[in-house]
């Protein structure tokens, strides 16, 4: 069992940027690939940005692709998502989510379906 716990939301201008920090509970965070999804009123939630349990490298929809920065620390079981040059586009609430994976697994998980435990979710809003 996992708990996970989204912070760092808020209200923001076009160009700023922001932080969002997702702790999660429980035993062995390193066995679980992590990924951040964001849904917007009205639309699917949709993939942000994700690691994979073999080399933890990051992949990123095409929408946030160099700008946006996953990160995670195993140490203190947490997941950080950095946004920067935030668009009004990138309103939405975003959840922090987790997949339990074996070991040298080297699969991205980009549906939601895919993920067995998610947070409450923080709300982005970007005015202009």
């Amino acid at each position: 069992q996992v708990r996970l716990i989204e912070s760092g939301g808020g209200l923001v201008q076009t160009g700023e940027s922001l932080k969002l920090s997702c702790t999660a509970s429980g035993r062995e965070f390193e066995t679980y690939a992590m990924g951040w999804f964001r849904q917007s009123p009205g639309k699917e939630r949709e993939f942000v940005a994700g690691d994979r349990r073999y080399d933890a490298v990051p992949k990123y929809s095409y929408s946030v692709q160099g700008r946006f920065s996953f990160s995670r620390d195993n140490a203190k079981n947490m997941v950080y998502l950095e946004m920067n040059g935030l668009t009004l586009e990138d309103t939405a609430i975003y959840y922090c989510a987790a997949k339990a994976v074996y070991s040298g697994n080297t699969f991205y998980y980009t549906d939601q379906e895919d993920y067995d435990y998610w947070g409450q979710g923080t709300q982005v809003t970007v005015s202009s």
